[in-house]
C-alpha cells in the first residue's frame, strides 16, 4: 500500500470514531435478550475470526490457493468481523477502546521509541 492509498484508507476510517463504533455495536447487541457472550466465548470467537483472516491472507498472499468450491471471502470482511468481535469484547468488559489505544500508543512511543529505523534517518 502506497502513501496515497494509506491516506485514503485513513480518511475513510476517520468517518467514525471508536466511540461511535462501540455505541453502534452496543445498540445492535442490546436488541437481543442474549446480550454479549461471556469473555471466554468472546475470546473463542476472536480466535476463530483470526483463523479465518489467516486463511484469507494465505489464499491471497501465500502459497495455498483456494479450492474452486470455497467461498470468496475477503480480507476486508475478515478484518471487519475481527473488529466487530473486538468491539463486542471491549463493550462486554466496559473497556473504552480509544483509551486503550492511547495507552498502547504511549507504551510504543516510549518503550519502542528507538527500536526501529526511522524513515528520515
Amino acid at each position: 500500500m502506497d502513501d496515497k492509498e494509506r491516506a485514503e484508507l485513513l480518511k475513510l476510517l476517520n468517518n467514525k470514531s471508536l466511540a461511535d463504533m462501540q455505541r453502534e455495536v452496543d445498540v445492535y447487541i442490546s436488541q437481543f435478550k442474549e446480550g454479549y457472550f461471556s469473555p471466554l466465548a468472546m475470546l473463542a470467537r476472536l480466535a476463530e475470526e483470526v483463523g479465518e483472516l489467516a486463511r484469507e491472507v494465505n489464499h491471497h498472499h501465500g502459497e495455498k490457493p483456494k479450492k474452486p468450491t470455497e467461498a470468496d471471502n475477503s480480507i476486508e470482511m475478515e478484518l471487519g468481523d475481527l473488529l466487530f468481535i473486538l468491539i463486542c469484547f471491549a463493550n462486554s468488559l466496559g473497556i473504552d477502546l480509544a483509551t486503550a489505544h492511547d495507552k498502547v500508543m504511549h507504551k510504543f512511543n516510549t518503550r519502542d521509541a528507538n527500536r526501529w529505523t526511522k524513515i528520515d534517518q
